[in-house]
């Protein structure tokens, strides 16, 4: 009797029946932001999640979170000889007033040796709120004092596989914040589901899934759970990728026989077949522009990184260092490469810059996939394995800062970093 496919279609649940990886920074850089963050009265995990988020990214040293010599938050009661004898540029106070079901909750970010007050902000939310509002504030204070935009904010989805040798293997396509924290599942099935990739708005994604015995490629919107199917043809239907614009998807399908790319028009449903030939492409991703994408392809043997003009049809090789180059994607600003780089039989994710062709490896152990960028560029997400587990981790730009990041026990596969959420 063959089998029925058990599936659910799960909106924002979270599950919490297996064992948790805890988040663990495990390199960081040397000359990080030193800022003290004080308690917020009676709600401290607020405080608590914040100062996660800063010192995790590494660019932040927190300093005495509980400091007896600052218990209140009002400014006028900032002890500033006090932390500028602990050599603490700046500090975070704050209070939290329970207001029925909601939090009052306000925050200042001090300036210790200029003495001055550089944000003042006050929200009042619903409690079941917390979580996010403590990322929104780590990315007001991560912007003021880095130039930059913050990620705390935004999401990662992935695939987690889990094996039961009584059961079906489990396949649930998951998101959690970018600490990796709050996992909530969109789809949990008997089959495989993989690439997942965010539209550029963050309010939907597409990815792959053989829960009817065969690939397709699928959109769902994150926030209600309803999907559709966008291409079941025979064969592979494979990696999806957005257009910046929203208005267009590249993929991966047989039709020809050969795993070729094409562009859907998400509007028309008109399908533009882009690469040609008898080699293997696949892996599309777009650039910034819109005007060009970059695909893996074993066209002159290994597998590696092309760029083609999407109006011309010029194709260009991009990479040639290491004997395989894949899963490659454009940073922010379009000048540089994150890509899965193999040297010596070691897999590891790479940097490389388009100006001057210079590759930098930044992790190492060999046992990484899948890259994904954050979108300010400072942060890259990846699958790699720890113990016997596949596990979510991160890694920065400069490779200066790694994070392995909390999930269930299973294999992550396949991480996809959001684009700003707001």
């Amino acid at each position: 009797m063959i089998k029925l496919l058990k599936f659910i279609l799960i909106l924002l649940f979270p599950v919490n029946i297996y064992a948790m990886l805890n988040l663990e920074l495990t390199q960081g850089v040397d000359k990080a932001i030193p800022i003290g963050i004080v308690s917020f009265s009676e709600q401290n995990d607020i405080a608590d999640i914040i100062s996660s988020d800063l010192q995790n990214s590494g660019r932040f040293r927190v300093v005495n979170i509980d400091a007896p010599q600052q218990s209140s938050y009002r400014v006028e009661a900032v002890n500033y000889a006090y932390w500028a004898q602990q050599k603490i540029d700046n500090v975070v106070i704050g209070n939290t007033q329970n207001a029925g079901n909601k939090y009052k909750i306000t925050f200042k970010l001090i300036d210790v040796y200029g003495k001055s007050i550089l944000l003042n902000k006050e929200y009042t939310i619903p409690k079941k709120q917390l979580r996010a509002l403590a990322h929104h504030i780590s990315d007001s204070i991560y912007q003021q004092l880095n130039g930059i935009r913050g990620i705390f904010s935004t999401k990662i989805a992935y695939v987690l596989v889990q094996h039961d040798p009584n059961k079906f293997t489990k396949y649930s396509l998951k998101v959690s914040d970018a600490d990796g924290y709050n996992s909530q599942n969109l789809l949990v099935s008997s089959e495989p589901i993989m690439s997942p990739t965010w539209s550029p708005d963050g309010k939907n994604l597409a990815y792959v899934s053989f829960e009817n015995k065969r690939a397709a490629i699928y959109l769902q919107n994150v926030a209600n759970g309803q999907r559709k199917i966008i291409t079941n043809y025979p064969g592979i239907n494979g990696a999806p990728a957005w257009s910046p614009n929203s208005e267009k998807l590249a993929m991966v399908l047989t039709i020809t026989d050969y795993p070729k790319i094409y562009i859907l028009d998400l509007t028309t449903n008109k399908l533009q077949q882009v690469t040609f030939g008898l080699s293997s492409d696949t892996e599309p991703n777009w650039a910034p522009d819109g005007q060009s994408l970059i695909f893996t392809s074993d066209r002159d043997g290994s597998p590696q990184i092309y760029q083609l003009d999407i109006q011309t049809g010029g194709i260009r090789r991009l990479t040639y260092q290491g004997d395989y180059n894949a899963t490659a994607s454009f940073t922010p600003n379009g000048k540089k490469i994150v890509m899965l780089n193999r040297n010596n039989g070691m897999f590891n994710i790479a940097l490389q810059d388009l100006a001057t062709g210079e590759v930098n490896i930044l992790t190492e152990f060999g046992m990484n996939e899948s890259p994904s960028i954050a979108p300010n560029g400072s942060m890259i997400a990846y699958a790699t394995h720890y113990g016997v587990h596949g596990v979510l981790s991160e890694v920065s730009i400069d490779g200066k800062v790694k994070l392995r990041l909390p999930s269930q026990e299973g294999d992550v596969q396949g991480p996809a970093w959001s684009p700003f959420l707001d």
